[in-house]
């Protein structure tokens, strides 16, 4: 399993903390507030809107709460203006990495992306350097103990994924950006759980790191995720299972 894969289903499993310290919330709110100035207050014309909404629904996050990010979003009420900044790089081993992030102030947002970079031992590079390495799709992650292949592949082939892939105690659901929404609702009405629904970066090929590099690797992803002006990391990195359950 990709590092990013594995790593967003360990932070669904430590969500109930995150929400505590309000890392989740925050960045969160930031999402639905961009997408809400970017696409409109409506969720049904507007997918990112509708995506970051269910992703707040699912960390219960109050109705309030989101209703007013919606606001703030379509200037119905005044908020913080938010711009969407993409940087690429490289991690321990090499491994490829984009980060999204959201930001009121551009220059604290690249100062701490690269001292992440810079202390993991990787380096942040121009524009483009790995983003070709990836490609947007639907990511459903279901555990082995929630389905079986057979099932999976009769419900999400079926409504239109592209492929579902074994990665060792999870099976990964793969879909066209345009086809998640249809693919998730009939997971849904097959009542499937699932420890990660979202639109994601999915690398083309994998760069395997081992031993010290992975535990750099792990802790590198920490610090990205720790950061409050960072929303998204994806990275190639195949990183095995036995680091993350050694650390």
């Amino acid at each position: 399993m990709s590092g990013h894969s594995k790593w967003s289903t360990i932070k669904h499993k430590k969500g109930a903390a995150d929400v505590k310290r309000g890392k989740i919330f925050t960045k969160l709110i930031k999402e639905i507030t961009v997408a809400a100035r970017m696409g409109g207050g409506d969720q049904e014309s507007n997918p990112r809107l509708r995506h970051a909404l269910n992703s707040a629904k699912a960390q219960n996050m109050p109705k309030d709460t989101f209703e007013r990010a919606v606001k703030k979003g379509t200037g119905d009420l005044d908020g913080v203006s938010y711009e969407e900044i993409l940087y690429e790089g490289y991690g321990p081993g090499g491994v490829a990495v984009l980060v999204e992030c959201l930001t009121d102030n551009k220059n604290r947002s690249i100062a701490d992306v690269r001292y992440i970079f810079g202390k993991a031992g990787g380096n942040v590079g121009t524009d483009g350097c790995v983003a070709w390495m990836f490609d947007k799709k639907g990511l459903i992650s279901v555990s082995k103990e929630d389905s079986d292949e057979e099932t999976l592949m009769e419900v999400a082939l079926e409504a239109g994924a592209e492929d579902i892939t074994d990665e060792g105690d999870v099976f990964e659901i793969i879909t066209a950006p345009e086809d998640f929404d249809a693919v998730k609702e009939a997971v849904d009405k097959a009542e499937i759980k699932y420890d990660v629904a979202e639109i994601t970066m999915l690398p083309q090929n994998m760069t395997a790191v081992e031993g010290k590099e992975a535990e750099q690797m792990i802790r590198f992803m920490e610090a990205l995720d720790d950061c409050d002006d960072i929303q998204k990391f994806y990275t190639n990195a195949d990183i095995p299972d036995e680091a993350f359950d050694a650390m």
